[in-house]
């Protein structure tokens, strides 16, 4: 089946919260609450958006959940998270995180509670040379339907079209922990056209070329 497929804009902030708020993690996932947004975040704005504004909310899961949510909203609606949303009658079921990769601080497995060092830009000439995928997430009734295929057919379809010389991606050694999911599986870019790169601990990097 077929899924209706939008490039995130800020007229679509209201369906991306929606889709962390209510389908997302519907499992238990040990990822909630996240709204896929710390890859973009600085180690500076981490703190200031979301340690200092959690405790301002009283701590907790609520506050924590709280700043998260509220950072989100102002970074989708300012354009600085970018990606996809996949549709089923108008509703969002699954998300792909796919930017620049000059955007991103980090990428592959990191602990989003202990505020990791920024990461160098490694691999990487500049601006428009590489897109890099950080995550999918996929409600679970929709798991396993080729929706995070579907998505990642499409970031390579606008990556090229856009002038990108690679498509770049981070699954994790023999598939990780489960709440290691969110990076997407070898095997799912390896369908794809995906090589390996390099390999740094148990996180891949895969590289699809798309131009010369």
């Amino acid at each position: 089946m077929e899924y209706e497929i939008k490039s995130l804009s800020p007229e679509l902030a209201e369906d991306y919260i929606d889709f962390f708020d209510n389908r997302a993690f519907a499992d238990g996932s040990p990822f909630f609450p996240c709204y896929c947004n710390a890859f973009n975040l600085s180690k500076e704005r981490m703190i200031e958006e979301l340690y200092q504004k959690a405790e301002a909310y009283g701590e907790g899961l609520e506050g924590w959940k709280r700043a998260l949510r509220e950072s989100a909203e102002r970074m989708v609606k300012a354009g600085e998270i970018k990606g996809y949303l996949a549709y089923d009658q108008g509703l969002a079921i699954g998300w792909c995180n796919a930017n620049d990769r000059m955007s991103y601080y980090r990428t592959g497995e990191f602990d989003l509670h202990t505020a990791p060092e920024n990461e160098a830009y490694t691999n990487c000439s500049g601006p428009g040379e590489v897109k890099a995928i950080v995550c999918f997430e996929i409600a679970p009734d929709y798991r396993g339907k080729g929706i995070a295929s579907q998505l990642l057919g499409r970031v390579c379809e606008d990556a090229k079209a856009d002038g990108y010389r690679y498509v770049e991606a981070y699954p994790v050694k023999d598939g990780g922990y489960l709440g290691m999911a969110f990076t997407g599986p070898m095997h799912l870019y390896e369908k794809a056209g995906f090589e390996l790169f390099e390999q740094n601990d148990d996180v891949y990097t895969v590289r699809k070329q798309l131009t010369e």
